[in-house]
């Protein structure tokens, strides 16, 4: 008998231990979503008495879905208009992360492309944002590419230079290679350093040498890099909701915010084993040439879209 009596006891110790560590891990997920709430709430106030005033946001239909690769692929556009009609792409590149291989990859489009616009004939692609918003660029881009895109995301660069600075606050990494000045609101000197926000923006915009839209890309690709790697700190997780917080009044996207808290995260717990980045077109696959008056992009088409599979699917 008092063998049963003890065993009772046992169980019912047990069973007192098991509820207090349910109950303290209970406590400690409700604590994780009050803290990243009230940081997501802090980082939209940021933006707000930074001097933005709320502009109305266009709700676009769009109509994507993951890519026959198992990724979950964002269509990534970089815009420096406010709210204006009928604005062409400044940047476009689509983002692959892939949950199962734990991978990221990015594939820039260059803008002045001649390509089959869906309903509209052939232009540059950049126009098909103008046309008929992100839902047709992304079918511009499966037309003529065969790759398609789950989510948009349209980002002003204002915000780009807010999240920078929050995320950063003693800068971002750089090697400058040139020093670089027009058209662009800054100048830069050549040399390794630390560029903020304003700066950083800067660096992925200019384009006003021999090689041009191409060097830009390849500045955008570089910058993109060492955000990346910088980002995979310790010190930048407790950060992440408001850093999401900060952005939000400066993109339009179709992501839910749990969607890029996910992502963001899982960037940051396993660490960035490397951003692979390609550029169409490729090199030895386009001609500049003259069309209607337009200086253009002559793409070879399925030659691009080759390169496009090769690259997602590996």
């Amino acid at each position: 008998m008092r063998s049963d009596r003890h065993q009772k006891k046992k169980k019912r110790g047990k069973g007192k231990i098991f509820k207090r560590i349910l109950l303290v891990l209970l406590l400690l997920i409700g604590g994780t979503i009050a803290y990243s709430y009230f940081q997501f709430k802090q980082g939209v106030k940021l933006s707000k008495e930074d001097g933005f005033s709320d502009l109305p946001t266009e709700v676009y239909e769009f109509n994507g879905a993951k890519d026959q690769y198992g990724g979950t692929n964002i269509l990534l556009l970089g815009s420096d208009s406010r709210g204006e009609e009928n604005a062409r792409a400044d940047t476009i590149m689509m983002a692959q992360y892939h949950p199962d291989k734990g991978t990221y990859k990015l594939i820039s489009f260059m803008r002045d492309m001649y390509v089959d616009i869906p309903g509209y004939g052939k232009n540059r692609i950049n126009a098909s944002l103008a046309y008929g918003g992100p839902d047709l660029l992304r079918q511009t881009i499966k037309e003529n590419f065969g790759i398609d895109s789950q989510y948009y995301t349209i980002v002003n660069f204002d915000g780009f230079v807010k999240v920078i600075d929050e995320a950063f606050p003693n800068g971002v990494e750089i090697e400058v290679e040139k020093e670089m000045s027009k058209n662009i609101g800054v100048t830069l000197q050549p040399g390794l350093q630390k560029l903020d926000g304003e700066h950083l923006l800067g660096y992925v915009r200019f384009r006003h040498d021999a090689v041009g839209d191409f060097g830009r890309v390849e500045r955008q690709q570089k910058a993109m890099k060492a955000v990346m790697d910088q980002f995979t700190s310790l010190q930048t997780i407790p950060k992440l909701p408001k850093l999401v917080g900060v952005v939000t009044p400066y993109i339009n996207t179709n992501m839910g915010t749990g969607d890029i808290l996910y992502m963001g995260k899982d960037l940051i717990t396993k660490g960035n084993s490397g951003l692979e980045s390609l550029t169409i077109p490729a090199n030895g696959t386009y001609q500049n040439v003259r069309i209607n008056g337009m200086a253009v992009l002559q793409i070879d088409q399925e030659a691009n879209k080759q390169l496009i599979h090769d690259f997602l699917a590996n």
